[in-house]
């Protein structure tokens, strides 16, 4: 098993630093809270992370699931923070 296996590029993540290996995504992972790391995007990224690291999948594959759920975790912090707006 290799977690320090490199990503062909880095994955942006929502902390602002990037992921440049597959333990520096776990490591995000881990820091996030419960409820959002049990999503169904995070547990995908989460179950690609491991198939790469264990080498039965490359880790591109890793990086495309890390990208998609950090950019819906984007997109949901995003939309939290809007105001709603009041219909009258």
């Amino acid at each position: 098993m290799s977690w320090n296996r490199s990503f062909s590029q880095p994955v942006s993540l929502p902390s602002g630093l990037p992921a440049r290996t597959l333990r520096d995504a776990g490591e995000f992972i881990k820091k996030l809270p419960k409820l959002e790391r049990d999503r169904p995007e995070w547990r995908a990224a989460i179950y690609l992370l491991i198939e790469a690291a264990e080498d039965r999948l490359l880790a591109l594959f890793a990086h495309i699931g890390i990208t998609r759920a950090a950019e819906l975790y984007v997109q949901r912090e995003a939309s939290q923070r809007t105001p709603k707006q009041c219909l009258h």
